[in-house]
This record gives C-alpha cells, sequence and structure tokens, in this order.
C-alpha cells in the first residue's frame, strides 16, 4: 500500500487521479476509477450542458470529481453551478486563470485542483487558492505546453517546499503504469493523474478504433499541433497545443495552418464527421506520448490496481538497491 497526503486527504486506496478528459472521461469511467480506490474525474470539458448532465447522471451515488477548461466557464458560466450541484469531491480547473472561480468553489468546500504547465502558473495558481496543484508535462495527451514531467514536477515541488508546504502536487504526463507512479514519488509528487492510458480503458468514451491506433502506436507516431483546434473552430490560448496521433490530417494541415484558417468552415464539418465515426485518418486521436505504453485495452479498476502494484514493486526494489 502507498500512502501519501493524496491518499489521506481523499481516503484512496492509490494514489492516483484519473484525468478529466473532455468527451472521453464520462461518468461511467470516473465512477470506475472512484470504485477501484482512486479519483474519478469526469471530464466535462467545455461544459457542454446536455453532455454534462447526461454524465453525472451516469456516475450516480459513486463520489467523483469534475473537470472543466476554465477559459471555457467565460462562455458557460452555468457549467460550474452545475458541477457544483452535483456534490463532486474536487474540481479541477486546467488552461487559464482560475481565481474567478476560487471563491465559489471553496464556499461549496470543494478541494480546488489547478492543472497547471510552467512554475510561474503554479506560482499563480497558489495565491489564488489551489489545494492542489498538477505538474503536466507536454507528454500528455490532448492540451498542454513544453516544459516536460522530469523537470517541471520536481522544480514545482521544491518551490511549494518552500512557500507552500501544504499544497498538494501530482504528476502529469507520459505516466502510464507503475514505472510512472513510482518515478513521478520520488521527484516530489504526493500522487499522478493517469490520462492516455484511462482513455484506452473499457469504460472510456473514445471510439473503438481510435483506441486501436492508440494500442498499435508508439511515442514516436504522436505530435503537437493547434491543427484540430482550428478544423474544430476551437478559440484555444495559442500558448497551448494539442497532442494527438500523427495522421493523414495533421500530415496535410501542421505546416500550412494558414491555409487550414482558410477553409476552416468545410474542415469543421469534414473533421467532427470524421471523429463521430472513429476515422483514424482524419480525426484526431487525442493521446499522448504514453501510447508506447498501452499494449491493450482493459477494466478501469484492473489499471489502477496494475499500476499501484508495479510501483510498489519498484519502489521496494529502490530500497533493495541502497541495501546491497
Amino acid at each position: 500500500m502507498i500512502d501519501t497526503r493524496l491518499t489521506r486527504m481523499f481516503d484512496l486506496k492509490y494514489p492516483i487521479v484519473s484525468a478529466p478528459m473532455a468527451l472521453a472521461a464520462g461518468g461511467k469511467l470516473a465512477a470506475a476509477v472512484s470504485k477501484a480506490g482512486a479519483l474519478g474525474l469526469v471530464g466535462g470539458g467545455y461544459g457542454k450542458g446536455d453532455w454534462l448532465e447526461k454524465e453525472i447522471s451516469v456516475a450516480g451515488q459513486t463520489p467523483v470529481g469534475y473537470g472543466l477548461i476554465t477559459w471555457a466557464i467565460k462562455e458557460n458560466p452555468a457549467a460550474l453551478e452545475t458541477v457544483l450541484s452535483a456534490n463532486p469531491r474536487a474540481v479541477f480547473l486546467s488552461f487559464d486563470d482560475p481565481t474567478p472561480y476560487v471563491a465559489r468553489i471553496k464556499d461549496a468546500g470543494v478541494p480546488l485542483i489547478c492543472q497547471v504547465q510552467t512554475l510561474k502558473d503554479a506560482q499563480s495558481a497558489v495565491r489564488a487558492g489551489a489545494d492542489i496543484l498538477v505538474a503536466q508535462g507536454r507528454e500528455a495527451g490532448g492540451h498542454g505546453e513544453t516544459r516536460t514531467t522530469m523537470t517541471l514536477v520536481p522544480e514545482i515541488s521544491t518551490w511549494l517546499v518552500d512557500n507552500a508546504p501544504d499544497v498538494l502536487l501530482l504528476a502529469a504526463g507520459g505516466i502510464a503504469d507503475g514505472r510512472g507512479l513510482a518515478a513521478s514519488l520520488m521527484l516530489g509528487a504526493d500522487g499522478v493523474v493517469v490520462g492516455s492510458r484511462l482513455w484506452a480503458s473499457n469504460e472510456s468514451l473514445a471510439h473503438k478504433n481510435m483506441i486501436s491506433a492508440a494500442i498499435a502506436a508508439t511515442g514516436d507516431d504522436t505530435i503537437r499541433s493547434p491543427v484540430s483546434d482550428i478544423a474544430r473552430k476551437l478559440d484555444w490560448p495559442v500558448r497551448y497545443t494539442a497532442h494527438s496521433l500523427k495522421n493523414d490530417f495533421t500530415d496535410r494541415w501542421h505546416e500550412d495552418q494558414d491555409g487550414l484558417l482558410k477553409v476552416a468552415d468545410e474542415e469543421a464539418e469534414k473533421w467532427m464527421a470524421a471523429w463521430r465515426a472513429g476515422d483514424i485518418r482524419n480525426a484526431s486521436t487525442m493521446v499522448g506520448e504514453s501510447a508506447g505504453l498501452i499494449l491493450e485495452r482493459g477494466p478501469a479498476g484492473e489499471i489502477i490496481a496494475a499500476i499501484a502494484s508495479e510501483a510498489e514493486v519498484h519502489l521496494r526494489r529502490g530500497v533493495e538497491l541502497l541495501e546491497s
């Protein structure tokens, strides 16, 4: 059993949180993760009301948390109220200043998790009132920036020890097995956020074709690019790019983003049709570099238990190295 501040804070069996992956991490996945002894999060993403209400219902009475893309709350303020009305275990905000929403979340008595991609963002989130930081490296699937998990986590950990020792730290980005969990704990994290590996679980809402593509891929087959956002006409801040598998779509447009902008209306319709159909050549399979560590699909609970069990083996092995 791995005991950390994260497991004690939420009374967890494992120091693992499932990433709130938009349109993939629904109520079924979040509930399965929580039932397994970790902290499951629903990926509320852009805060689309009907989708969010449905997944809250699917999660049922299982205690789960909810994630929202922070800049999107400005366009849909009701999303935060919808999430808070579901009695969440935590609210996870990503990709913008959380300050305008901290008081409301704290008033509801809900722990606030803020995902950050730089030390500067981590410092800002702490000043805003975050209870937990997620240091996300560029290895992660979906949106992110350029820092790597291996250096970002210990840098933020060192700053927290000196300036905000009560704030917890989670590592994210490229963590798909027990080696990643064990390494993250050694880097100073209290736990990890697992995305791509659970994206390829039985309970994920991701299309089966895309899951199969991720299982067949390696980390070399991924790319960070804004083209899927341009095609979907999503107004993402320019500092963030989306991490996905390379395919015909990225080959066609990654080096011609100005050209894509000129035909964005047409491409938006094509991209969404391809995504709904699970067309891995023309829509984005949103996984990160840990694709090379995903060897099969499986139940989320078994994935969580396997990650934790493997981490314990590696942590014990580390002790043995000192004793030899």
